[in-house]
């Protein structure tokens, strides 16, 4: 399925299979260096914001460790973005070694479409699982500007309430005094958000594509023995 669109102000794009099979489509792509051709795509190339995050399962249970996750609050033509990201996210996010061929069993991806972006009424205008949070104020110790986000997943999963969460997320934009001050602050804006996600594990995906294979094999043989009719 293919086809443009833009995603207008207040829609919400959902997350799904097809998405998160195409991230990863294109880590495996990569740590296998195969020189074939991407799988094509499965979704219409809306334009909207997005992040991409993997986590590591640990090898005796338990929770899963976060992994990468980078992403944009920009809206960006899905086709592109949702590879792009899921190569960035699982290679380049600053604060882990890049992900390598020997982790995959390990892993799961999930892919965050974001959408209903609005400005919040106060610090606490926003509810825990279903808002993500942009914060953007000038810094009362340096006085330069800073920001950060957390998807809507993240307080939930963590367990915080709401003001351990802004206080969270004002250390993530590097502030280093109170969040006292912060979010007493005039210049403190808070942004919400809502996001649609969707994961899969590397076996998961494995079973999927093998289901793929099957499907077009069974098409191709099919599609033979009609033209063998044809001809007959």
């Amino acid at each position: 399925m293919g086809g443009g669109g833009s995603v207008e102000p207040g829609q919400l794009v959902v997350a799904g299979l097809p998405h998160v099979l195409a991230a990863w489509d294109a880590l495996h792509h990569h740590l296998s260096g195969s020189s074939t051709p991407l799988p094509a795509l499965g979704f219409e190339d809306a334009t909207c914001p997005l992040f991409v995050s993997w986590h590591k399962a640990s090898r005796h249970g338990g929770d899963s460790r976060l992994r990468g996750c980078i992403g944009t609050l920009e809206p960006r033509p899905l086709h592109t973005a949702v590879r792009d990201y899921a190569l960035t996210s699982a290679l380049r996010d600053r604060r882990f070694a890049p992900i390598e061929a020997r982790e995959l069993l390990q892993l799961k991806c999930t892919v965050s479409l974001l959408s209903g972006f609005e400005a919040a009424g106060g610090w606490e205008d926003w509810e825990i699982g279903v808002h993500g949070l942009v914060i953007e104020f000038v810094d009362p110790v340096t006085g330069g500007r800073r920001t950060a986000t957390f998807l809507p997943e993240v307080a939930a999963h963590e367990g915080w309430d709401k003001q351990q969460t802004l206080d969270h997320l004002i250390r993530k934009a590097g502030h280093t005094g109170s969040p006292v001050t912060v979010r007493a602050s005039a210049t403190l804006k808070v942004t919400r958000y809502q996001s649609t996600t969707f994961s899969l594990t590397y076996d998961e995906y494995q079973r999927v594509k093998e289901d793929e294979q099957h499907g077009a094999v069974k098409l191709r043989r099919q599609r033979q023995m009609v033209a063998v009719g044809a001809q007959s």
